[in-house]
């Protein structure tokens, strides 16, 4: 039984023939002629594994005896979020939704976290980064500015799973350069495509996926980044005094955001490095990870929620760097009247212009 292997061209993805006359691969539809070991060498290229990316997830350990004394569990009746703290807190209120939290027994169960950042800003931060982010917002809804409001704000540690690992991937780019001329009587584009292929290893460490449903992925990772180096081994006392969200999202369920995280930093990573072309589109990846594990942390996060007009604003901030990410509405009433108020001076204004040149 024979087998025919067939060739595409790097250039114009035509299926290339041998041509007996040059004694080289050619192909017929862009004329590019190639050395059939160039061509095999990247006929191997194409041919590299597909993604592996597996991974270790066996995060975080048991909880020892007489660690979880002195902590319990609140559940808010209306998201279902489950929020430890310790048995000093009082009455207290969802971080997510802002609903009363009922406290339902004794914490037990789940996974010991690895690591916790401890919470470098304290709540007066908190809050003087909120009035900094509402200072000049003069359409701003009067809710968000009441001092009371924003009192509310509240120090959450929240649950995430960091990914290290070590990342060889293979990319194959399409490129082309372009090159334009004239003479007296025409003026020539010259277009040249051409085949790049990138690879190598990039190292990846502490790659934080949101551990909770309650808190957005988007804006967890936009208060980012964390400063790992500053994590230190879990104690129930770095809870004293804030909320910590339970995950209810597993490692095993997380290591499909940490992948994409993974690829698309990859991904720009050796784009960066293809330069000179006029045009660069990726064709082919390929990832393979070695190395990789996921641990266990809880991040310092402060959060405030308000609601307005039957909507819901979420504001994040960053408990050890202070960025803060959240959307700010705008009342709609108080632009009418300033509209009407701007309009109404400018009409009096040129009412009493044109009464004195009558005068006049």
């Amino acid at each position: 039984m024979s087998v025919l292997q067939q060739f595409k061209c790097p250039c114009c993805d035509g299926a290339i023939e041998f041509d007996s006359t040059v004694q080289k691969m050619k192909c017929p539809y862009c004329g590019t002629e190639f050395e059939m070991e160039a061509l095999l060498a990247y006929d191997d290229a194409l041919n590299q594994p597909q993604d592996s990316m597996a991974w270790d997830t066996s995060a975080g350990s048991e909880w020892q005896e007489g660690e979880t004394e002195g902590l319990r569990i609140y559940t808010c009746q209306t998201c279902g979020g489950e929020i430890v703290a310790d048995d000093t807190a009082g009455a207290t209120e969802c971080p997510y939704c802002g609903n009363p939290v009922v406290m339902t027994g004794q914490f037990t169960g789940d996974l010991k976290p690895d690591l916790v950042i401890p919470f470098k800003l304290d709540k007066k931060a908190a809050i003087g980064k909120l009035q900094e982010l509402y200072k000049g917002k003069l359409l701003l809804p009067k809710v968000f500015k009441d001092q009371n409001h924003i009192q509310e704000v509240k120090g959450l540690y929240v649950p995430v799973w960091l990914f290290d690992t070590d990342a060889h991937a293979h990319v194959r780019y399409k490129a082309s350069t372009v090159r334009t001329w004239s003479d007296s009587d025409y003026t020539y584009t010259e277009t040249s495509y051409f085949s790049v292929i990138r690879g190598g290893s990039i190292g990846f460490a502490d790659v934080p996926v949101d551990g909770s449903t309650k808190m957005d992925d988007t804006l967890m990772e936009s208060i980012e980044p964390f400063d790992l180096s500053a994590a230190v081994d879990f104690q129930t006392a770095y809870l004293s005094g804030y909320l910590a969200d339970k995950y209810d999202v597993d490692a095993d369920e997380s290591v499909q955001r940490a992948n994409e995280r993974i690829r698309r930093s990859t991904e720009e990573a050796f784009a960066a490095t293809v330069q000179g072309y006029a045009t660069v589109t990726p064709t082919a990846t390929s990832i393979r990870l070695q190395n990789g594990r996921a641990r266990y942390a809880l991040l310092p996060v402060w959060i405030l929620n308000t609601q307005w007009n039957g909507q819901k604003f979420t504001f994040a901030i960053n408990g050890q760097t202070g960025k803060i990410v959240g959307d700010l509405p705008m009342d709609k009433g108080m632009l009418n009247k300033w509209v009407y108020g701007i309009t109404g001076a400018v009409t009096a204004a040129v009412f009493g212009l044109s009464y004195l040149l009558w005068l006049l």
